[in-house]
């Protein structure tokens, strides 16, 4: 097992900062519910709030779609949010769009809360690897088809603390 550094602590900072700036200005003093998906978004979503100026209720959602390191095509709701979405602004943040299949699915429920608005916010981007096509409204980046770790994301369970995205090689 081997890891190293694909994205630096602080070009994740500088980014979370300026997706921040991006979306105080697209809410505008609005209150927002954001939605962390857990475990992987849990850094990106706490330094991202930390970042923003714009009024927010903070929940989370938590949905499995992996085994190791292969999407198993299927969504398991394991804890749902408490807040009333109706008629307010939501802003889901992913750490990772892969397949695209978990956040879909996310957006869809949530579409389906009448939401007055339904934004999403992912750390990271697999183009290579979408089969369903989601619109990400705050990018932090677009990445190649290579499995990392780090920043909250994992491999069963471990390496959610480092502060960098480093990539994962089992050799």
């Amino acid at each position: 097992m081997s890891v190293s550094t694909y994205i630096s602590a602080e070009k994740i900072q500088a980014r979370v900062e300026e997706i921040a700036r991006i979306i105080d200005m697209d809410y505008n003093g609005e209150e927002v519910v954001v939605i962390g998906v857990l475990n992987g978004s849990f850094m990106f979503v706490a330094d991202l709030i930390r970042a923003m100026e714009t009024p927010v209720f903070l929940d989370f959602i938590a949905v499995s779609s992996y085994e190791g390191t292969e999407s198993t095509g299927e969504l398991k709701m394991l804890k749902d949010v408490k807040v009333n979405v109706e008629g307010k602004h939501v802003l889901l943040v992913e750490d990772i769009v892969d397949t695209g299949l978990t956040i879909s699915k996310l957006k869809t429920l949530m579409e389906g809360r009448s939401p007055k608005s339904l934004k999403l916010a992912s750390l990271l981007h697999k183009p290579a690897r979408t089969e369903h096509k989601v619109d990400i409204d705050y990018l932090g980046f677009e990445i190649e088809d290579k499995f990392v770790i780090g920043y909250g994301l994992d491999f069963n369970g471990l390496y959610r603390e480092l502060p960098y995205i480093g990539e994962y090689s089992a050799s």
